[in-house]
This record gives C-alpha cells, sequence and structure tokens, in this order.
C-alpha cells in the first residue's frame, strides 16, 4: 500500500530490487558507488555483462501497510543451475513482523553485445551456495 492508501503493485517489485541489489551489489556500471554488498555477485560480472529478471513470481499473503518504516526483506538463493538461479524473498510489516510477501525472481547473466546467456562460473556458483537453505549461514536482510 502506497502513502495514499493505493495497492501498488510496482512498489513490491521495487522492494525485491532494491534488496537483491543491497544483497548481491548494483549491476556493473549503474549508477555511482556505494556501500560494499555482503555477496558483490552483480557488481563483479565482467564488462559487458547484464544481470536480468527472467521471472517474478509473488504471492501476497497480507496487505504490507504503509509506514515510515522500512519493510524488512529476508533473502535467499534458492536453485542454482548452469546458466541461472533462484532469489526467494519474504517481505515482512517492519513493526508486526508478519509476512506479507513471498517472492522467487529467476534471474541469468547475458552478454549485452550478442544476447547470448553465459554460464554461471564455478566462483559466481560458490559465492550463491553460501546463501541456500542447505548452507548453515543466515539468510541476508535488507530494512
Amino acid at each position: 500500500m502506497d502513502a495514499y492508501g493505493h495497492i501498488n503493485n510496482v512498489q513490491i517489485v521495487r522492494i525485491l530490487e532494491e534488496a537483491r541489489i543491497a544483497a548481491f551489489g548494483p549491476p556493473r556500471g549503474a549508477g555511482l558507488p556505494g556501500t560494499e554488498p555482503p555477496v558483490p555477485l552483480f557488481s563483479e560480472v565482467p564488462e559487458g555483462t547484464l544481470a536480468l529478471v527472467v521471472e517474478h513470481k509473488i504471492r501476497y499473503v497480507r496487505t504490507l501497510e504503509y509506514r515510515n518504516v522500512p519493510a524488512l526483506v529476508q533473502l535467499w538463493i534458492g536453485a542454482v543451475k548452469g546458466a541461472s538461479f533462484d532469489i526467494h524473498y519474504v517481505v515482512q510489516d517492519p513493526v508486526t513482523r508478519e509476512e506479507c510477501v513471498r517472492a522467487t525472481s529467476h534471474l541469468a547473466f547475458v552478454e549485452q553485445a550478442t544476447g547470448r546467456v553465459l554460464r554461471l562460473t564455478p566462483e559466481q556458483k560458490e559465492k550463491l551456495a553460501l546463501f541456500t537453505p542447505a548452507h548453515p549461514g543466515p539468510a541476508v536482510q535488507h530494512r
């Protein structure tokens, strides 16, 4: 819900994007330098590589009421395939901690010049593996 009381689906996708960038860094060449993300995945791709969202799946559990406090987002890595991976999210109300949204983004790296999908490198897979449910580490959190 936005500040005017309207249900705004675009805001949820924007929240997911901001959490994804906070966790994994901005795509290379986008914007000015900021803080270092916990997992510098997107910011360390080779020049000319795009990180593209292939698909979003969003399930609305309850209304995320407008507050002047940022929502809490937990995210983790799901399936890691040869050339793509999933990021899972839970968006919570920042005050009640109630779950409001469950979502998944399916991403792939693409060579900008040719549009060719790139295979994930062993180093990229290693970084992603640290944030899968099989790994004992916590999910990345973003406010």
